[in-house]
C-alpha cells in the first residue's frame, strides 16, 4: 500500500503544481485520488465558508451540498481540526448519509495561511476501509495541496 501512496503523491504534485486555479486544483486532486486507490465510492473537498460546509470538486454520486459544523464526520473534522477515520459510518452519532452505500469514511482538514480552509472527504463502500496509513499518506496529500493553493491567483476561499 506504501508504494501505490508513494506514487500516488508523486503524481499529485506533478498534476497540480503550478496551476493557477484552485478549483482545477482540488478537482484534479479528488479525480486522482478516486481513480488510484481501492473501494472507494466518493472522493471530494467541502469548503469553509459563512459557518458551514458547501460542496467543492468531488468524483462519485451526488453528495450533500451544505453541511452544518454540528454534524457529520465532515463537521466534527472541522471543529476538532483533526483528520477523523470512522470505521462504520453507521455508528458515527450524528452521521449524514448522503450515499447509503458508504459505510466508512475519512476526512483530513484543509488549510491556508494558517486557517481551516474545508476538508477532504472520502467514502467507501466497506466497512473499515480506511487505516492510520491512509491518514498518514492522505494528510501527506493534502499538504500538497495547501502548497499549492498557496500560490493560485484565483481563490475559492475568500
Amino acid at each position: 500500500m506504501n508504494e501505490k501512496y508513494e506514487q500516488l503523491l508523486v503524481t499529485l504534485k506533478s498534476l497540480i503544481e503550478d496551476n493557477k486555479y484552485d478549483f482545477t486544483i482540488l478537482a484534479n486532486a479528488s479525480a486522482l485520488i478516486y481513480d488510484s486507490l481501492d473501494n472507494l465510492n466518493w472522493v471530494g473537498f467541502y469548503i469553509l465558508k459563512d459557518n458551514s460546509l458547501h460542496l467543492g470538486p468531488f468524483v462519485g454520486k451526488p453528495a450533500c451540498i451544505n453541511i452544518p459544523l454540528s454534524k457529520g464526520v465532515c463537521g466534527y473534522t472541522i471543529t476538532t481540526n483533526q483528520t477523523q477515520v470512522v470505521a462504520n459510518v453507521n455508528e458515527f452519532k450524528g452521521h449524514i448519509a448522503c450515499d447509503s452505500n458508504s459505510k466508512s469514511e475519512i476526512c483530513v482538514p484543509l488549510h491556508l495561511n494558517g486557517k481551516t480552509i474545508g476538508l477532504l472527504d472520502i467514502d467507501a463502500p466497506i466497512y473499515d476501509r480506511f487505516s492510520e496509513i491512509d491518514a498518514k499518506y492522505l494528510e501527506d496529500a493534502v499538504k500538497i495541496i495547501e502548497i499549492e493553493l498557496s500560490k493560485t491567483n484565483i481563490k475559492l476561499f475568500d
